[in-house]
């Protein structure tokens, strides 16, 4: 059983841009599903795929590179875990974080659901600050 689910997610996406796959496979859950809309809606994911493999249900994101110098490079520099099981971090909505200037995300567990901190910003909640992408 997975004690952090969104630390499992953040991982395995930092695995698969390691060995330069072009998809991740996750399995198919509440948090997956969200934050799978959030790097789609955002840009930094191609597609997203539900299948059943083996009995179960999985989510397969498929991530997006850009070529330098003929090399892949991923579109992802960094994903951090803010806020863990052991310390949890709220931030109210005037003080969500802009990630490098506004070229990263944060993603940030409201009372109305979990959002990017574009969308958090602009229906002024705040909460449990989660990850930062860049």
């Amino acid at each position: 059983m997975i004690t952090d689910p969104i630390a499992d997610i953040l991982t395995r996406i930092r695995n698969s841009i390691a060995r330069k796959h072009p998809f991740v496979i996750l399995p198919l859950t509440k948090y997956a599903k969200i934050f799978a809309k959030i790097l789609l809606d955002e840009g930094y994911i191609l597609t997203v795929d539900e299948q059943f493999n083996e009995n179960k249900k999985i989510l397969i994101l498929f991530l997006k590179y850009k070529y330098e110098n003929k090399q892949k490079v991923s579109i992802f520099t960094s994903l951090k875990r803010i806020s863990r099981p052991g310390l949890r971090v709220y931030i109210n909505h005037k003080n969500i974080p802009y990630v490098l200037g506004g070229m990263g995300i944060a993603i940030i567990s409201t009372s109305q659901g979990i959002f990017s901190d574009r969308k958090a910003r602009q229906l002024n909640l705040g909460g449990e600050l989660l990850c930062t992408i860049w």
